[in-house]
């Protein structure tokens, strides 16, 4: 049993070590992005779709208005608000030169609100490159714009990822947000680097308006709720036609769920649109969420049969020896090399999450994605979500 459970481990020790080594690397020691050229810059559409974002249309549109590019527009797409939007944007135009709106007053049939609210904007956009962002964030700079949209200066890249990081907060379920925004941020942005991207973030993401098109948009997963960024992500790009952006100056802030029970109807929305990722993509993220959890768990597992062993019969076997230390050993530095690379990248990511609390987030992470899964495998889908 001992030799089972050693082996095993050394199994998904190996896998973890794969994909930090080879795979997470690539975000970690990436070449920091150049400052843009804009003289030339082509011009781009920046999208928010609101519903009832009152308070948060106030403080972003003066923010995007600001953004330091020659040629762009921010297009607001006003989905049935009842809070005053509509009256705030018609009288905000006059003051914000770059700012347009469209209002959406019924709710379609056969396709999610959101969805349907870009499929408009992106038809109305009056340039065709389009950069989207949601009415509860912050740009981190007046570059954010330039920043984003740069990589589309080369005629081969149609998709830009960027980084939109969660505002701290004190608290358990703040941390816990940084961490999985950190370790997802890891994965897409490691992975989109290393040619096999499989989704984005649709609070900081650049595409042309051709792309979505001649994909037919959200035509595959309409009636999915959520998804208008990673399903369409996941069927479109390649290695080949996107770019990835980590410049601090690219990121847009947002401000994170304060209370559980809203967490858990966000994460719920976004487990249920990964089980429509393409296959390739699902095995991968299978490989690298199982083998995370299956590090701890059978670590666990296998200091309890050392421990009920060592009581019942003390001796091992040359081979339970060279396995048990071998393993350790392994187990040690897969902790060691997670560490200092996800810190490396934490810290290049608006240090996400502190270089001390990694190890923390390591673990903390291995029981999120094991409690996770199991309470997905035994839920019943969920029929009502919120807007988005």
């Amino acid at each position: 049993m001992l030799s089972i459970l050693l082996t095993g481990w050394l199994l998904m020790l190996a896998v973890q070590l794969s994909y930090v080594l080879f795979v997470f690397t690539r975000t970690a020691f990436r070449s920091p992005d150049p400052t843009p050229a804009t003289p030339r810059a082509a011009g781009v559409t920046v999208v928010v779709c609101a519903h009832n974002e009152l308070a948060n249309l106030t403080e972003l549109l003066p923010l995007l208005n600001a953004q330091q590019h020659p040629q762009f527009e921010v297009l607001v797409m006003d989905d049935r608000s009842t809070d005053g939007s509509r009256q705030f944007l018609e009288n905000a135009i006059a003051d914000l030169k770059h700012v347009r709106f469209l209002r959406i007053d019924t709710e379609p049939e056969h396709i999610t609100p959101k969805k349907y609210a870009l499929t408009i904007a992106l038809k109305k956009a009056t340039y065709p490159t389009v950069l989207l962002t949601d009415a509860d964030c912050r740009p981190a700079s007046d570059g954010w714009l330039a920043q984003m949209v740069a990589s589309l200066a080369n005629p081969d890249k149609a998709i830009v990822l960027g980084f939109s990081p969660y505002t701290y907060r004190p608290g358990l379920l703040n941390f816990l947000i940084r961490s999985e925004t950190l370790f997802t941020a890891v994965q897409y942005l490691s992975l989109a680097l290393a040619g096999r991207p499989y989704m984005g973030v649709g609070r900081n993401l650049a595409y042309r308006t051709k792309t979505f098109f001649d994909n037919r948009g959200f035509y595959s997963h309409m009636n999915v709720l959520g998804g208008d960024d990673d399903l369409f992500i996941n069927e479109v790009a390649t290695g080949r036609n996107t770019a990835v952006c980590l410049n601090p100056d690219s990121f847009m802030w947002s401000e994170p769920k304060t209370t559980w029970s809203a967490w858990r109807i966000q994460k719920r929305r976004h487990l249920n649109v990964g089980k429509f990722y393409r296959t390739g993509h699902k095995i991968r993220l299978g490989l690298l969420v199982g083998s995370h959890v299956l590090t701890w768990l059978l670590a666990l597992a296998t200091g309890v049969a050392v421990l009920v062993k060592m009581r019942v019969d003390p001796s091992f076997t040359p081979t339970e020896w060279l396995l048990l230390w071998g393993t350790i050993g392994l187990f040690a530095a897969r902790l060691l090399l997670f560490w200092g690379i996800v810190g490396r990248i934490s810290y290049r990511l608006s240090h996400t999450v502190h270089w001390l609390l990694i190890p923390a987030m390591d673990l903390m992470l291995g029981m999120y994605y094991g409690l996770a899964g199991l309470k997905t495998g035994l839920r019943r889908r969920q029929k009502t979500y919120d807007w988005r």
